[in-house]
């Protein structure tokens, strides 16, 4: 039997057909129509530890801004690292054109995010909240970097990764004091953001959130909004200032930028570069850019 079968067979359900979802690049999700006319998602994390990260997410957010109901949660066995059941939302990902009133809805939402306090810097896991090196925001950042380095010594160019090395420590020693702990989500991007018509309806895809500082979470935005459409940022802010103050992204973007990019190189090497060869070449070009290489 396979996994979907599996899953399906756990939360007892009447299934008519099974689609599976796009823009899912870290965990499997499926689509399930059942015989009563309703849809629901099954949504199979990685690990253990992203499914009960995703899983206290959810149930803590849900009051906060719209994110699918959990209806039922699975702890897996030997083999399977478990399941969550989700509801639907009706709505698609948000990967077309971006027009003002989005942007500016995107804002709020994050904003609201942000503003939703942590109990310190780290991550939920299966064995309940687990700081992060001695719940210090910069230590958290610079010891992953060490982490990282020796992958990322084994896929980059000689010449990328010396730069990238002594970019990380000027680049580092001139960010301003962090905010939070607040809750960011570490991969909000388009495909993770639901509309319906002209409305943003739904934030998906909470596996890798954790209480940190909200410096880290304008990444992805701005690849994907900002730089395919500058006018987009000025409304995203004035959306987000509604709800909170922004930090100075001037100083922050092109650090966090850097540091992603970084980190992206090594998820790919990680998950397999030739699965994943178009978003590991993405990451490299955004890494020459910033160390000018």
């Amino acid at each position: 039997m396979n996994l979907v079968h599996t899953i399906i067979d756990r939360f007892n359900l009447n299934v008519l057909s099974i689609d599976n979802v796009p823009e899912s690049f870290s965990s499997q999700v499926y689509k399930l129509n059942l015989t009563n006319g309703e849809t629901v998602y099954a949504k199979l994390p990685y690990s253990r530890d992203k499914l009960y990260r995703e899983y206290r997410m959810l149930e803590m957010l849900r009051e906060v801004i719209p994110v699918p109901k959990v209806l039922d949660i699975w702890s897996g066995d030997d083999l399977i690292s478990g399941a969550l059941l989700l509801s639907e939302i009706k709505g698609i990902p948000c990967t077309g054109a971006i027009n003002d009133e989005l942007s500016f809805q995107m804002g709020v939402l994050h904003a609201k995010l942000h503003e939703t306090k942590m109990p310190g810097y780290g991550a939920q896991g299966s064995d309940g909240f687990q700081f992060s090196n001695q719940n210090n925001w910069r230590l958290y950042i610079k010891d992953n970097f060490e982490k990282y380095k020796e992958p990322a010594k084994e896929v980059l160019e000689r010449q990328l990764f010396e730069k990238c090395i002594d970019h990380f420590e000027s680049a580092f020693s001139v960010l301003p004091q962090p905010d939070g702990p607040c809750v960011v989500h570490m991969d909000f991007r388009p495909g993770n953001i639901l509309i319906n018509n002209n409305d943003v309806v739904g934030i998906i895809d909470f596996e890798s959130a954790r209480g940190g500082s909200s410096e880290i979470d304008f990444t992805k935005i701005n690849r994907y909004v900002w730089e395919v459409n500058p006018q987009s940022k000025t409304s995203y802010t004035e959306g987000y200032t509604t709800i909170r103050p922004m930090i100075n992204l001037e100083t922050i973007l092109p650090f966090y930028t850097f540091y992603d990019a970084f980190s992206a190189v090594v998820w790919c090497k990680n998950r397999g570069i030739d699965k994943n060869k178009a978003f590991f070449m993405e990451s490299v070009s955004v890494l020459q850019k910033s160390v000018g290489y």
